[in-house]
């Protein structure tokens, strides 16, 4: 996969992508990430990329023809000519289902918004896409595109060390990830519990079904909704729920 950033400031990225499984994965060659400074493409002496809002208004917009230059510049560097993404909070919200649809294309071309956004331009005749990473304010679209490609790469084959860990991770079945222990078995009074220990496979089986049905009930309810669940497991979780 090639990942290109277009952003005001690319040494944002350095020191999350020098490290854990984003570092590993550009070690294997499994992905390849390139910094564009958008000033590059800035106006003037200046390299300016911003302008006030017609109509007046706080702030400032990102001005088109830096945007649109950069894009149509990185675009030839690689066969493919990707999807352009721009990080912007008026975006699709980020779910695993999206993440999943994205590693899917051989490149990526992402834009961090700042300042107010970009000119609507942009959205209406460069961008493919946009991507929100929650309904909070940021400061830029950098920590958005740095989480964006976090959640990628680690759905690349050979990414991680054991690609079981993707189906059971909370989100990824739809469901929140079920508790987890590990040694020693008593610490400080607290005990894991029996059935880990047992090494009856199915039992553990069940009960961690059960304890992800349980914890998606009690923090995400909205998750639980959409999730496809058993009459039996229907029946068991509802007396659960009424024991609280």
């Amino acid at each position: 996969m090639h990942i290109d950033i277009i952003t005001l400031f690319p040494e944002m990225f350095r020191g999350p992508f020098d490290a854990s499984i984003v570092a590993r994965a550009v070690e294997q060659g499994l992905v390849q990430i390139e910094l564009h400074n958008l000033r590059d493409w800035g106006e003037g002496r200046h390299k300016v990329v911003d302008d006030s809002p017609h109509g007046g208004g706080a702030g400032m917009v990102l001005k088109p023809e830096p945007l649109f230059a950069a894009v149509e510049a990185v675009r030839p560097l690689a066969a493919e000519p990707g999807r352009v993404v721009l990080l912007t909070p008026q975006g699709r919200l980020l779910t695993q289902a999206i993440v999943n649809e994205l590693a899917q294309f051989p490149r990526l071309v992402l834009l961090c918004g700042h300042y107010e956004g970009v000119d609507e331009r942009v959205r209406e005749h460069l961008v493919d896409d946009e991507i929100s990473i929650g309904d909070y304010v940021l400061s830029g679209g950098e920590p958005a595109a740095m989480v964006l490609v976090d959640a990628v790469v680690r759905r690349l084959p050979g990414a991680l060390g054991s690609e079981a860990s993707l189906a059971e991770e909370s989100h990824a079945q739809g469901l929140l990830e079920y508790p987890q222990y590990t040694r020693p078995a008593d610490y400080r009074g607290w005990r894991v519990p029996d059935i880990l220990l047992s090494g009856h496979h199915e039992e553990v089986r069940r009960w961690r079904r059960r304890q992800s049905l349980l914890r998606t009930a009690r923090r995400r309810p909205d998750l639980l909704a959409k999730a496809c669940l058993t009459d039996e497991e229907r029946r068991w979780l509802e007396e659960e729920l009424a024991s609280d």
